[in-house]
């Protein structure tokens, strides 16, 4: 039925308000950074304020900063609605911390997940005394910690699988995250008709 849109003489009509669309898909295929990570938060921020209560996160990434990627868990985590997240490509080092925050988790037969152990970077020239190396090394352990934590909390993965992975560096299959309980299901991407879709676009 066509709604009847009622107005007062001398004011324009009134447009019909659009209603909510009760699932969104969002877009994300990038490395995880101060700047992708606040243009992610605002986008979900702003769907949650328009009422949806239903979100698909569309996922790939290289990985990237430790402190970027627990803000998003955490924000994620925290946000009033059901985050579902697809792996559609490469899952890689932090990225995977940032994919648990789903609470339905999905992955593409073909996709793939891969874990490390944190590392920092060095600049040319740089030197490390002992106790600039024990801050460091004391750095990386924390956020190993920190990290593993998360994981074996939203996996069936335990601490020595966990610390494995982070020794390994090894690339794992959809069928390995299955098992494993990264994921709760091996499908492809189905994206109903008319379902809005919202890509994130980053500088290069």
């Amino acid at each position: 039925m066509t709604p009847i849109i009622l107005h007062q003489p001398g004011r324009p009509p009134t447009a019909a308000p659009q209603p909510t669309p009760q699932t969104v898909y969002l877009s994300f295929s990038a490395e995880i950074n101060v700047n992708t990570t606040e243009t992610l938060i605002a986008a979900v921020s702003n769907i949650v304020n328009q009422g949806v209560r239903d979100v698909h996160l569309l996922m790939s990434s290289p990985g990237g900063m430790v402190m970027c990627g627990l803000n998003l868990y955490n924000t994620l985590r925290g946000l009033p609605i059901h985050l579902t997240t697809h792996n559609v490509g490469n899952m890689d080092s932090i990225g995977n911390t940032v994919f648990l925050a789903g609470e339905t988790r999905y992955a593409c037969p073909h996709s793939t997940f891969m874990f490390h152990g944190v590392a920092f970077p060095a600049l040319a020239g740089q030197q490390f005394d002992e106790k600039t190396l024990l801050e460091r090394l004391g750095s990386i352990k924390a956020d190993q910690k920190r990290i593993g934590s998360i994981i074996k909390e939203r996996t069936r993965l335990d601490e020595s699988a966990i610390a494995g992975l982070f020794l390994e560096a090894q690339t794992k299959d959809a069928g390995f995250a299955l098992t494993s309980g990264i994921i709760h299901e091996i499908r492809e991407v189905q994206i109903p008709a008319g379902c809005p879709v919202v890509p994130l676009v980053f500088q290069r």
